[in-house]
């Protein structure tokens, strides 16, 4: 029977125990983190998955290695990572730009699954501080966000590697390399590659987490190495807490090695800061799961104020860089932002870097203009709770996986709501000349309502129904918000 050593404290690794926890108010005031989804995958430029797909005769990403790198079975994951140099990596001044555009929290990712970890890992020699860059990005995202007093968290995508890259043991069916084994072959490598050639057959549905007991324990003494080694106030697992299946020979959930992980992390946190300040994030939507942490919702968004907080995860661009990218637009970041804010969620945004560790002008841009809407709007944002709605008027973000709101909309009577106190802040979707609200109750008396960035604006209360009228020169081109004040 594996063992899998926890941090002990009063939190034990089964659902009902972890299910005590509850959200540190930090996170619940954040409301917008900014993720470095960044890697040795960014070397090509051509996205998400290049490890995997690279090693599947005719993707578009294998045609462009082969054509571009040389075939995989002579040049392979392996090389690609030596490439990676971030030689203009500045994390200084990247957290700089990204406190100005509006970041309460940041998250670095550790490794993907391409089992490539991007800090000085003593379990895996294949790490960004022994080849390639030689350096410790995590490490060095850590202290800048430290530096701007930036809430730290950590990614990591390792739950699924074992079966994820399997493709590397496979060959070309046809052409000049037919039956010419991959890289992933070579016993040299199994350090980065895995002994999982059992797994080949591409035919067969891919489990997210592997069945093979060799790779659990694996998985967690690495995962464990990152919460000691960083202590961080968040933890994201790609997916559901892996591995939380009951072990076959006995119902003691006890041996539940992805529960335990999470123990480890609350317990850890409490006996650094006298309670738990510490989240972990995974995406299953069962109560048992997103009862012990946060729920994350990968590009898409809640249909309406949840009880719990929760998050959105997404990216400008494509998770690695993608020179292909069509990236979003700044109406469609912000109006993402405001609704998932208007239902008790947070943001997180993963801005594209190039593999030198720089971000291009595109990302800039949009950053400083967040900057701009944040000097103006972060009084509706930042600390608020929901108010009794998230919103009124008939526009909604389609909520379906990767639409996150792209070509939505919105009509003069379009609105989402957040609360603070007696205040409540009503974001203008829309363009009216007249803001005209029917979400607050008759009882709630209206003493004041003013424009941010602007001043008080006049208004009238009629049967429930408030008209603030809007000048024609507003604090910002789109997206402004009113500051409605209560009578106590």
């Amino acid at each position: 029977m594996t063992c899998y050593p926890y941090l002990e404290g009063p939190y034990l690794p089964r659902f009902d125990s972890l299910g005590r926890f509850t959200c540190p108010d930090w996170f619940r005031d954040a409301k917008f983190g900014i993720w470095s989804h960044w890697g040795a995958q960014s070397v090509p430029m051509y996205g998400d998955w290049y490890a995997r797909n690279m090693y599947i005769q005719g993707h578009p990403q294998n045609l462009y290695h082969v054509r571009h790198y040389g075939h995989p079975s002579v040049f392979g994951y392996k090389d690609l990572v030596q490439l990676w140099k971030a030689e203009s990596f500045d994390p200084d001044a990247l957290m700089d730009l990204y406190v100005r555009a509006g970041a309460r929290y940041f998250v670095a990712q550790t490794v993907h699954h391409d089992n490539f970890f991007n800090y000085d890992s003593q379990r895996q020699p294949f790490n960004s501080a022994r080849m390639g860059p030689h350096k410790d990005i995590v490490a060095l995202w850590q202290a800048a966000a430290r530096k701007h007093t930036l809430r730290f968290g950590l990614s990591e995508h390792l739950g699924a590697s074992f079966e994820w890259l399997n493709t590397n043991k496979g060959c070309d069916a046809t052409g000049p390399f037919a039956g010419v084994p991959y890289d992933g072959c070579d016993k040299r490598y199994e350090q980065l590659y895995f002994d999982n050639a059992e797994y080949l057959d591409l035919s067969k549905p891919r489990m997210h987490y592997t069945l093979d007991p060799r790779w659990p324990p694996v998985w967690y003494r690495a995962v464990q190495e990152m919460v000691d080694t960083f202590q961080p106030d968040l933890l994201y697992s790609d997916g559901a807490v892996p591995f939380y299946r009951r072990n076959a020979t006995t119902d003691d959930p006890t041996y539940e090695p992805g529960l335990k992980l999470v123990a480890h992390l609350y317990n850890g946190s409490v006996q650094k800061h006298g309670s738990n300040q510490a989240i972990y994030l995974q995406k299953d939507s069962r109560r048992d799961f997103y009862s012990i942490g946060v729920l994350d919702i990968e590009r898409s968004l809640a249909d309406e104020i949840r009880d719990e907080p929760w998050q959105t995860d997404t990216c400008l661009g494509n998770w690695f860089y993608d020179v292909r990218s069509e990236y979003k637009t700044f109406d469609q970041v912000i109006a993402l932002l405001v609704d998932i804010v208007a239902k008790n969620g947070n943001l997180l945004l993963n801005i594209p870097q190039k593999p030198d560790g720089t971000i291009d002008f595109e990302s800039r841009y949009l950053l400083e203009r967040l900057a701009e809407w944040f000097a103006v709007c972060g009084e509706g944002i930042y600390g608020t709770r929901p108010f009794l709605v998230s919103g009124e008027g008939p526009t909604r973000l389609r909520t379906d996986e990767r639409a996150e709101g792209k070509g939505t909309v919105w009509t003069d009577y379009d609105y989402r709501f957040t609360r603070k106190g007696d205040t409540v802040y009503a974001f203008i979707l829309g363009d009216p000349k007249t803001a005209v609200l029917h979400a607050l109750p008759e009882a709630m008396r209206v003493a004041s309502v003013r424009l941010l960035g602007a001043g008080p604006v006049p208004f009238t209360r009629s049967s429930g129904i408030l008209a603030a009228a809007l000048p024609e020169r507003r604090p910002l081109a789109r997206l402004n918000a009113l500051a409605i004040q209560l009578e106590r």
